[in-house]
């Protein structure tokens, strides 16, 4: 891939002039997000990687874990790496459709109804806490999701694009609560947690925050217009037959695990490949290795199973039935 060329913009609209950027000045955007975020977030390169991997294969993430380890902190850093439109909602069990998608306002001077765009339509969505909005809300978000659309009052409106939403929640709460269905987890491109801090890095916390937040110091490295010429060029990473037989076998095998109910869908299979391709362009490839699948595998498809009764009473958890089926199933030729 050294002799490619992206296509990138400069600092004006998506739409605007373009010029080509070689894929080491690709590499090095690529790095200088990385360590954007990490200025906010230190020590969880693995997830901000992923973070931005979802980015580039235009998906969407589910960030998961406790509360207090820097969930919204990851998603924040990584809306404000980006020149672009950024909206933040905070999902509580009153929210409803038209607080999300946007609503008609009466105006009785002339009488007319003026539609006024919800937060849905930014480049970047925060969706914070999502599983505390009721099923009815959280629904209003699939459509967008899948189809970079939203209809509303029979009317339907483009998102802007790049479009991506960022989800945040707490797997440990229940109370006021509402679990995501198997319909919007499979709309997610990869469920990912942070974990906790080591004791260095925690102690590092304590000291980082003495004069003001390290938040403000995460500044804008690349604009929509990059983006959106990035994912295009991520789009033509090569994937040979063989690669893409095995990403079909690992989902036909999870779908016969014994530990399993319901395995990945062909969905979840398009969107492996879509991880895999970014995985390889960010380690500077025009194509796609085995290791890519392997290192995109986990937080692509483990939030995709439904483990039946007995694995869930027993304590499997379905990230291992997906290392599981990685150590299974042969890459083949």
């Amino acid at each position: 891939m050294s002799e490619a060329a992206v296509a990138m913009g400069g600092a004006g609209e998506a739409g605007g002039p373009r010029h080509a950027l070689g894929i080491d000045e690709v590499g090095s955007l690529a790095a200088t997000i990385v360590q954007n975020v990490q200025t906010v977030i230190a020590g969880k390169r693995d997830a901000v990687t992923a973070s931005l991997t979802v980015l580039l294969a235009e998906g969407h993430l589910l960030i998961e874990d406790v509360p207090g380890v820097g969930k919204t902190m990851l998603a924040k850093a990584l809306a404000r790496s980006v020149d672009s439109t950024v909206s933040r909602i905070q999902f509580t069990p009153d929210l409803l459709p038209s607080d999300i998608l946007g609503s008609s306002v009466y105006s009785p001077r002339d009488g007319t109804f003026t539609f006024k765009p919800g937060p849905i339509f930014a480049n970047i969505l925060l969706a914070d806490e999502i599983n505390r909005a009721s099923p009815r809300t959280q629904s209003s978000l699939l459509e967008a999701m899948s189809e970079r659309q939203a209809s509303i009052e029979g009317t339907t409106h483009p998102l802007p694009a790049p479009f991506l939403v960022i989800a945040t929640q707490n797997p440990i709460e229940f109370h006021g609560t509402y679990p995501l269905p198997e319909a919007q987890l499979d709309r997610f491109s990869m469920r990912i947690n942070l974990g906790y801090p080591d004791k260095e890095r925690e102690v590092d916390v304590l000291f980082s925050q003495f004069h003001h937040h390290p938040l403000d110091d995460v500044h804008r490295v690349v604009d929509a217009a990059s983006i959106l010429a990035v994912q295009e060029a991520v789009r033509a990473v090569r994937v040979e037959r063989g690669i893409a037989r095995y990403l079909v076998a690992l989902a036909d095998a999870s779908r016969s695990h014994a530990s399993v109910k319901m395995g990945c869908s062909p969905r979840g299979t398009l969107i492996l490949f879509r991880m895999a391709q970014a995985r390889a362009f960010l380690d500077g490839r025009d194509h796609a290795v085995p290791e890519d699948v392997k290192a995109v595998a986990v937080p692509t498809l483990a939030h995709r199973l439904a483990l039946d009764t007995k694995a869930k009473y027993s304590g499997v958890q379905k990230e291992d039935v997906v290392r599981e089926l990685l150590d299974s199933v042969p890459v083949g030729d």
